[in-house]
């Protein structure tokens, strides 16, 4: 039981930082992140209302939760990448994403706010990530539960793939 709970949580597997991560693995990654909005689109654009209350495992969240949590998740994200960028490894303020989520601008509102909002910032996001540097994709920020100090090119793959993750949370949901 345990382990059907941990496939429906991590349906693609848990994040998983590569031994080596060269050029192509960065563009893959890059290419993820700036195709999210329409992929998200495609997955969402013809639900209705119920279909939004689906839940991807039980007490899990709802299509529409997850959708307004990659808008909160992503948001954090870009703002971490630019404090990285322009200060010298800051630390991070976390936020509590599982009360966010409890939150009535993400449990009851239509979803097309966050997916216009996920839109215009991906677009910023793909252009800043595609301007980086070698020497900026070492710069980092330092995460406060773990004191260790993130790479922003790790972070561009951890992103990659909460896409992914939450992309197939959805096509979960839609089946469950």
């Amino acid at each position: 039981m345990q382990h059907e709970l941990e496939k429906l949580r991590y349906p693609i597997g848990r994040f998983a930082i590569p031994d080596a991560i060269d050029h192509t693995l960065l563009n893959d990654w890059i290419k993820t992140i700036t195709d999210f909005p329409a992929r998200l689109k495609s997955e969402v654009g013809d639900l209705t209302d119920d279909m939004l209350e689906k839940r991807y495992r039980p007490e899990g969240w709802t299509i529409r939760q997850v959708v307004h949590h990659c808008a909160d998740s992503h948001m954090n994200s870009f703002i971490r990448f630019k404090l990285a960028l322009t200060e010298e490894d800051p630390t991070i303020k976390l936020y509590e994403e599982k009360l966010w989520a409890e939150l009535p601008d993400a449990k009851i509102i239509p979803i097309e706010s966050s997916v216009k909002l996920l839109e215009g910032l991906h677009e910023r996001w793909g252009i800043l990530l595609k301007s980086l540097t070698t020497e900026q994709l070492e710069r980092g920020f330092i995460h406060p539960a773990t004191k260790r100090l993130i790479s922003l090119k790790v972070n561009i793959g951890l992103y990659a793939w909460h896409c992914n993750h939450h992309l197939m949370h959805i096509a979960n949901a839609k089946n469950y």
